[in-house]
């Protein structure tokens, strides 16, 4: 019971904090869409360059499998996302993984912009998959902006030096991945059988 109420006491401990991650990443989210709605070659440059890296064709090839679209989902947003993205930055660089998400928000928002009909389609399953893989990485800011807090200022966390503060910084971050994990695995789940089996649903509707 301690480790499904310990994260939910660091969120309650610093709620002003949470609460501007969640306007600074769904902001940027919404942002990055009416961007290309006003300026519709900002989506279709973002397009082209999934096109052209062999992104698009490699989701394409995975709707074969939705056991297997799943993993390459979690592995994503576990690996890439979570952990290269705003973990591991911010682990050498206090802080560093906010901005450097934040700006991810954005161009998922760039990227996502119902610019057309049958986009704009797609987003009615795939809005609840943006709702809960966003809020996994909120929780991993918040990690990250507690164990920068530690890092910098030790007394802020209660320790007497940096090395104290670091470790007690990684602490909260691991008490936190808890849930993010949870709703990672949750939003891989859903995205896999929205894009596979609800979608096609919806296009054919």
């Amino acid at each position: 019971m301690r480790k499904l109420r310990r994260p939910f006491q660091i969120i309650r401990a610093n709620m002003r904090v949470y609460l501007v991650l969640n306007a600074i990443v769904y902001g940027l989210l919404l942002i990055g869409m009416g961007a290309a709605l006003v300026f519709p070659e900002l989506n279709t440059t973002r397009i082209a360059s999934l096109e052209e890296d062999g992104t698009a064709d490699m989701v394409a090839a995975l709707l074969e499998n939705v056991w297997l679209f799943m993993l390459v989902i979690l592995a994503n947003n576990v690996l890439r996302a979570g952990l290269l993205t705003i973990l591991l930055p911010s682990m050498i660089v206090p802080f560093a993984g906010i901005p450097v998400f934040a700006y991810q928000a954005f161009i998922v928002g760039v990227t996502l912009a119902p610019v057309n009909e049958g986009v704009g389609m797609s987003m009615i399953p795939h809005s609840l998959t943006i709702l809960i893989e966003l809020q996994a990485y909120v929780l991993l800011m918040l990690g990250v902006h507690l164990l920068g807090k530690a890092w910098l200022r030790p007394g802020t966390a209660g320790v007497r030096n940096r090395r104290q503060g670091y470790l007690h910084g990684l602490r909260q971050v691991g008490w936190l991945s808890l849930p993010a994990l949870a709703l990672l695995v949750i939003g891989a789940v859903y995205e896999a059988f929205s894009v596979i089996y609800l979608l096609p649903l919806l296009v054919a509707g």
